[in-house]
């Protein structure tokens, strides 16, 4: 483990399918001015939406609803909730959905006093908050993100064409996070399988980076054997809980700054696949899985080792009578094989990019230079390119 790193995770996780018998005890902690956050109508259809307000009307709390978030949270949303929160004095956030739910309601809560214009300070000037922050608890019902358990929060200005995340500190992680597996069964196929590749894509964005003997990179090629094997199960069979649960406590170790610890870390795949959602506002996981391949061959023999290791030890890639570059490929192959087995959508055309978005998209894409490979426009066009 190379470099200095200090670590706190402050969110207390509830886990199983009893989870939510907690949620009385946890609002004991908080005033009465509760927002409910939500997206469509699923909770209200799956019936938690009742059981949510039952919880809060028992617990006494003045509950104030700001439903409606998108799949990818907007900056005219976001100065919604604010409002909302700020007129109301709203003393918890409680966010009920996926990703975008919880990542919306981080944004409201560090957002909503704050005297600026939040997009500018907290998204293209990259500031952190100074102002009052308004806690949130978070009721999990779709896995991918991670946000239930750090900081992120990743929202949209389609104006400018911008799909940008800002990792916040500790004291915007949520301060408990309710997770249920059956809570996720009813989600559509496309939005499970998209949500497995978010997790993947998390730990490979970690993984590769880096070339010290590290133990972060042990524990992410278990993480991923098991997302391997249980992903395959929940595609056949979407209410298995054992695969479902150990995909939901995959999913949030993937993303809870855990596997960070002594890495360099990547992200260029989510650059890019955000710039696409800027343009496209197709579903986050499935702009990942689309361009992920052509980046990893674009960047392998830049971390040639780190790449037979995956193949080896994440892929099972037999390396006896081959190159160190055939190994390294044989993993990729393997991966592509379970994208397409699992289901997930393998081109951005299919997303909706057409080739007059390309140039846009590269400019959209944040360098990062913590992977293998720094990446100019060129490449990035050229990447685009082969994912077409």
């Amino acid at each position: 483990m190379l470099g200095n790193f200090s670590y706190c995770n402050p969110t207390k996780l509830y886990f199983g399918e009893n989870a939510l018998d907690n949620l009385s005890t946890e609002l004991t902690k908080y005033g009465k001015n509760i927002m409910l956050v939500y997206g469509g109508g699923s909770i209200k259809k799956s019936g938690l939406y009742n059981n949510i307000i039952k919880i809060l009307k028992d617990s006494g709390k003045e509950i104030f609803e700001d439903p409606g978030v998108m799949p990818n949270p907007t900056v005219e949303k976001l100065y919604e909730g604010c409002k909302i929160a700020k007129e109301n004095n709203i003393d918890l956030i409680l966010a009920v959905g996926g990703g975008s739910v919880c990542d919306y309601s981080k944004a409201v809560s560090v957002s909503a006093w704050c005297e600026e214009d939040p997009w500018d300070k907290y998204y293209l000037r990259m500031e952190e908050p100074d102002n009052k922050l308004i806690p949130v608890g978070c009721v999990l019902t779709m896995v991918g993100t991670g946000s239930e358990m750090n900081g992120g929060s990743v929202i949209t200005n389609h104006k400018t064409k911008l799909k940008i995340g800002h990792v916040f500190g500790e004291e915007v992680f949520p301060k408990f996070s309710i997770l249920n597996p059956v809570l996720t069964f009813t989600l559509p196929k496309y939005q499970m399988t998209a949500g497995f590749f978010d997790i993947m894509s998390h730990i490979l964005e970690q993984y590769f980076s880096g070339t010290d003997d590290n133990t972060s990179d042990y524990i992410m090629e278990g993480l991923m054997r098991s997302l391997i094997h249980s992903s395959e199960i929940a595609v056949d069979d979407p209410k298995n809980y054992e695969a479902r649960s150990n995909i939901m406590w995959i999913a949030t170790w993937a993303l809870n700054t855990l596997v960070a610890k002594g890495k360099t870390t990547d992200w260029m795949v989510h650059m890019i696949g955000q710039s696409i959602g800027a343009y496209t506002d197709a579903t986050h996981g499935m702009t990942l899985s689309a361009v992920s391949l052509a980046y990893y061959r674009h960047i392998m023999p830049y971390g040639l080792d780190k790449f037979k290791r995956f193949a080896i030890n994440v892929w099972n890639v037999n390396p006896e009578n081959k190159t160190d570059e055939e190994i390294a490929d044989e993993g990729l192959k393997e991966m592509e094989k379970w994208m397409n087995k699992i289901g997930l959508v393998m081109n951005i055309k299919e997303l909706g990019v057409t080739e007059d978005m390309l140039d846009g998209i590269a400019d959209g894409s944040f360098i990062m230079t913590g992977g293998y490979k720094t990446l100019d426009h060129d490449e990035i066009v050229d990447i685009l390119k082969e994912s077409m």
